[in-house]
């Protein structure tokens, strides 16, 4: 009899949120809440699928930062799961490490939490014994491999070991527990679960090694679809898989090529052609998009000059398209440069006398650094999402609001 279980990673909840919270709190509030509904989707999931068990490899938290609220409604989810005789497995990852709800919260029967000393869980099924290996992180940081700490596979079994590791590495990943591929091969498990890295992978072989990545994206570090994974183990031990996307939110780049736009409405059409082109394939509920514009010339000094309006406009398209949220315009391509007349003499002084002082870049740094000190402590770090150099994009928006109207008006 097969046994089958629902493998995720990572969902933090109550990850606090920055940069949306400053740019729309609708639109921050949705996101803030959606990991709260994918697990609900976990969930549900489990129960269609009348799966054995879940696995969730760590991260489950997102340090101090979830409120008792949340836990609640966390264990409330974990009793539905009771109810229907589903087991859960969870490890602690290094965000639950930190987190007081971790060591308070009263789990329901079903809940299993490995400890910081490797352990392992036998189910004994209708011709299969199951056995899970699973360790916690103890503290935050965990700069070493724990593979060494994981028993030996339980002879006549099917063994699951669950590790939190960065396994070889990732961009935007700290290194946590890490683990060579190889490593893993090598101790005759059936299926590693793995959990850390955000982004899905799928090491096929035996053992089926699975990095099922964030089920709900948080920001644009975090594009693209997102998944759980539904896992399949035969009685010899062979392991299927499917990914099964559950995101309230998914969020995505666009880039849109107006340099052969018309004006401003021809300039509208084409961006509502991109956007309904990017929602079509996206099975979340809703989209979350960061537009990149490409204009030149003239059209670029209008997108430029009324980006307040281009903006609302795009928000407004992403609403016709349906569910579909702006997370930021952006203007990308060549601003006009003026040579002749007083916007050319302009143009010339703020290049030669300002652009390149290094008195004013050095003001120009005391202002930012001044201001991100004055905001909130939640706040600062949206800066650190800023265009590294503003000044010639500054001075390129200052002479298109200075450059007569077009045709258009």
């Amino acid at each position: 009899m097969a046994f089958r279980f629902v493998h995720t990673a990572d969902l933090h909840l109550d990850s606090p949120l920055r940069s949306l919270a400053l740019r729309d709190p609708e639109l921050a509030a949705l996101v803030a809440g959606a990991s709260r509904q994918v697990l609900g989707r976990i969930v549900d999931l489990c129960l269609a699928e009348a799966v054995d068990a879940l696995i969730i490899a760590g991260d489950l938290y997102d340090g101090d930062a979830t409120s008792m609220k949340t836990a609640r409604f966390l264990a409330d989810q974990l009793g539905r799961l009771d109810a229907a005789g589903v087991r859960v497995f969870i490890i602690r990852g290094n965000h639950d490490a930190a987190s007081r709800i971790t060591r308070e919260l009263t789990l329901p029967d079903a809940v299993h939490v490995f400890g910081a000393r490797a352990g392992v869980v036998t189910l004994d099924r209708p011709g299969q014994r199951v056995a899970l290996h699973g360790l916690s992180f103890r503290d935050r940081h965990a700069p070493d491999s724990l593979l060494p700490r994981f028993g030996a596979p339980l002879p006549d079994a099917v063994n699951i070991g669950i590790l939190h590791s960065s396994l070889g590495g990732a961009e935007g990943h700290d290194v946590y527990a890490p683990v060579r591929l190889s490593e893993l091969r090598g101790t005759g498990f059936d299926y590693w679960a793995l959990g850390h890295i955000h982004r899905r992978a799928v090491h096929e072989g035996r053992p089926l090694v699975v990095m099922p990545g964030i089920p709900q994206g948080r920001d644009m570090g975090e594009a693209g679809e997102t998944s759980v994974t539904l896992v399949t183990v035969a009685d010899d031990g062979t392991c299927s898989h499917e990914a099964r996307p559950l995101a309230v939110v998914e969020f995505a780049r666009c880039t849109v090529d107006l340099r052969r736009a018309e004006g401003w409405r021809d300039a509208l059409e084409r961006l509502r052609a991109a956007m309904s082109a990017a929602r079509a394939p996206v099975r979340a509920d809703h989209l979350v998009l960061r537009l990149s514009l490409m204009a030149t010339g003239a059209l670029w000094a209008r997108l430029s000059r009324d980006a307040d309006l281009l903006t609302t406009e795009a928000a407004r398209i992403g609403a016709a398209v349906g569910n579909t949220w702006i997370d930021r315009v952006v203007l990308d391509g060549a601003a006009p440069a003026p040579s002749g007349g007083a916007l050319g003499e302009l143009s010339r002084i703020a290049a030669a006398d300002v652009l390149a002082s290094p008195a004013f870049a050095a003001e120009a740094e005391a202002l930012r650094a001044a201001l991100q000190r004055a905001l909130p402590v939640d706040c600062r770090n949206a800066f650190d999402m800023l265009e590294p150099d503003l000044a010639p994009r500054g001075v390129a928006e200052v002479l298109a609001r200075l450059t007569p109207e077009g045709p258009e008006g």
